[in-house]
């Protein structure tokens, strides 16, 4: 059996006093769609932060991608993907500049991102818009090109923070159509979500309340273990503990 692409024990987080994320522990496996909620304040986002190698642990262990998240966070910047809700598009720059930009950012030759380009440009048949300004492009149309840019240097896993939010269902709907089609061909990919319909659509999900892993399953055995008929009974079961929020 593989090992898992993401592996953390007892990983936590301190602010002075304060203890963001408490020695929370859990492992994604390869290929999964692996859904990380919390109420806002509960330290999902600062856990993210830590497995994509923008913060440092305080304490715990853990490795993504194959590198330790305590002496490794430029080479897990390096081999992972990142999306966020606000999108790190250049308005100012076409379809083609930006997936060229970006291409050279993860380090892949001329050729390389010429090829990758074209090939996800014709996947979302997006080949009309390649001259077009990122800024005159619809919300939705953004969203997936951000989505197709981060996974352009075929990274094994791909962080999506909150990444549908202020879009319609529809739209929704066709952003999800573009995960699974990256799971299938094996990308990991970890998501936030503050839509609890979406956490029906993972492998498995985490649920973090004031900065610890309060449950972890898939969503079929989390609304049994809780009897509940949606993943929002079961979120709201677990948050309404909570003693701390935004």
């Amino acid at each position: 059996m593989n090992d898992p692409i993401i592996s953390v024990r007892k990983l936590t987080k301190r602010f002075g006093d304060f203890t963001a994320v408490n020695a929370i522990s859990f492992d994604v496996e390869r290929g999964e769609i692996f859904g990380f909620l919390g109420a806002n304040g509960a330290g999902k986002t600062t856990a993210m932060r830590m497995l994509c190698g923008l913060s440092f642990p305080t304490s715990g262990s853990g490795r993504v991608a194959g590198f330790d998240v305590m002496r490794e966070g430029e080479k897990i910047k390096r081999h992972i993907g990142y999306m966020s809700q606000r999108f790190s598009l250049y308005n100012d720059l076409t379809v083609w500049e930006n997936m060229q930009f970006f291409a050279g950012i993860y380090g892949m030759s001329q050729r390389e991102s010429i090829a990758r380009s074209n090939e996800l440009l014709q996947r979302l048949n997006f080949a009309a818009e390649k001259d077009t300004l990122v800024g005159s492009l619809p919300l939705g149309w953004k969203q997936k090109l951000s989505f197709v840019i981060a996974t352009i240097h075929n990274p094994g896993i791909v962080f999506l923070d909150e990444p549908t939010g202020g879009v319609d269902p529809i739209t929704r709907r066709q952003f999800w159509e573009l995960i699974y089609e990256a799971a299938d061909s094996g990308t990991t990919i970890f998501v936030t979500t503050h839509y609890m319909d979406e956490a029906e659509y993972c492998s498995r999900v985490s649920i973090m309340v004031d900065g610890e892993v309060r449950a972890l399953d898939t969503p079929a055995n989390l609304k049994k273990q809780f009897a509940a008929e949606t993943m929002d009974e079961v979120f709201r079961t677990l948050a309404r503990g909570a003693k701390r929020g935004e």
